[in-house]
């Protein structure tokens, strides 16, 4: 592959355009983009993803090139140049962890500033194809790219320019990034609808299989009920679980909205641990888990949305079931302090890696402990933590006390007396 390459001058003067150092944090907007990176299958990174090096004064791509790739820079820096090499109107420098490029690849533009290597540059290359299947496959890359935009925006004017026209550039940057932003904006929603019209559609069979399951109870004879009941209540449980499913994957963008009023009552936890513990009392008993509930006598009633506040119950009861060991232990405590309710389930599972604790949260999160399987998928959680904060309340995870399993931990209101 032959590189152009700035001459001895050229290169001198974007060096000495470098403008003061600027605090990382305050640029490094494809740092998360990075870490969510290391989320994706391997294979798929393999696929849609090309190593290239470039020594410094060697030119990545030029001002006006057709925009078919995007750059993540995994080593040194680049300059971002806008006009003549000799005489730019504007220098901006991006370092690793950061994106370059996706703005031509997001419009399908031509290029509107070159990039130059400043040192010896490491970079992975990602084409129209592979962003489109990424986008795919990890529909949060596209906010990603957003939150990455906005980021840009809110640096811009920290970062140099070299002549009297910076201000007027900075505007048309401006305004060409608004363009990508609302863009994208319009892709989430269509996503969302997507999403939406999916689950509209799993509605209806679901319904036809619960109708089923109710007609076969009414019309089998009593001794093939009988002669069947463990697969019956396996699929009456799996259709609750599944309808669960579908309201919480309801629910998150409407909370992440604000867009679900809350109906607030005075609730008593222990009668909402109960109902939620219905769906897995068949499971629980299989496996022979001991399920350990430890309330006092006097626990005060909390304020909450009942609906919302058992699934948040249900969601975590179900992570602790699924990654509780066969003749395992899970135990719900329950205690006030600093005038709120503290609720702990612990399970004895494989636990949670320290970096994956906050990031387990988040939507399509997945975490794993070495060989074990992973735990969770993001949706029952993130719902956990959505529904929670509504109700003015924490969520987190921590290690147990003796360093096996994990302790779930949420704060709720208590409601206040009359």
């Amino acid at each position: 592959m032959t590189v152009d390459k700035l001459s001895k001058e050229e290169f001198e003067n974007l060096l000495a355009a470098q403008p003061e150092p600027v605090d990382p944090a305050a640029t490094a907007a494809g740092t998360a983009f990075m870490e969510l990176l290391s989320t994706v299958d391997r294979a798929l990174l393999q696929e849609v993803m090309t190593e290239l090096r470039y020594e410094p004064g060697d030119v990545i791509l030029r001002e006006g090139n057709v925009g078919d790739a995007m750059f993540l820079i995994w080593s040194g820096r680049v300059a971002v140049v806008k006009g003549g090499f000799r005489s730019p109107t504007i220098v901006m420098y991006r370092q690793p962890g950061e994106v370059v490029g996706e703005m031509a690849l997001l419009e399908h533009r031509p290029r509107s500033a070159s990039i130059v290597a400043l040192d010896s540059v490491r970079l992975l290359r990602i084409n129209q194809d592979g962003f489109n299947e990424l986008l795919k496959m990890h529909p949060e890359f596209g906010t990603n790219i957003l939150a990455s935009l906005s980021a840009r925006l809110r640096a811009a004017q920290e970062m140099a320019s070299v002549n009297s026209k910076i201000g007027r550039e900075l505007t048309a940057e401006l305004t060409t990034l608004q363009s990508e932003n609302k863009h994208l904006l319009e892709l989430q929603q269509l996503r969302q609808e997507m999403s939406d019209l999916i689950i509209h559609d799993l509605r209806s069979p679901l319904g036809n299989i619960h109708t089923a399951l109710n007609m076969l109870e009414l019309v089998l004879p009593e001794e093939v009920l009988a002669e069947n009941r463990e697969l019956l209540t396996i699929a009456d449980v799996s259709y609750q679980r599944m309808q669960n499913l579908i309201d919480s994957l309801l629910d998150v963008t409407r909370l992440e909205e604000g867009d679900v009023p809350l109906s607030l009552t005075p609730l008593s936890l222990p009668m909402l641990v109960e109902q939620a513990e219905t769906l897995f009392a068949f499971t629980i008993e299989r496996r022979g888990i001991d399920f350990v509930k430890v309330f006092p006598v006097d626990l005060p009633d909390v304020l909450g949305d009942e609906e919302r506040l058992r699934r948040v119950l249900t969601n975590l009861l179900d992570n602790a079931v699924k990654f509780t060991p066969k003749n395992g232990r899970i135990t719900l405590t329950a205690v006030v302090e600093d005038e709120e309710m503290r609720v702990t389930l612990a399970d004895n599972g494989p636990g949670i890696a320290p970096a994956d604790k906050e990031r387990i949260f988040q939507r399509f999160a997945q975490a794993g402990s070495g060989n074990m399987r992973q735990r969770g998928f993001g949706l029952g959680l993130v719902y956990c933590r959505l529904a929670v904060q509504a109700h003015n309340g924490r969520i987190w995870v921590e290690d147990a006390e003796d360093g096996v399993g994990s302790r779930f931990v949420f704060t709720l209101p208590l409601a206040l007396e009359n």
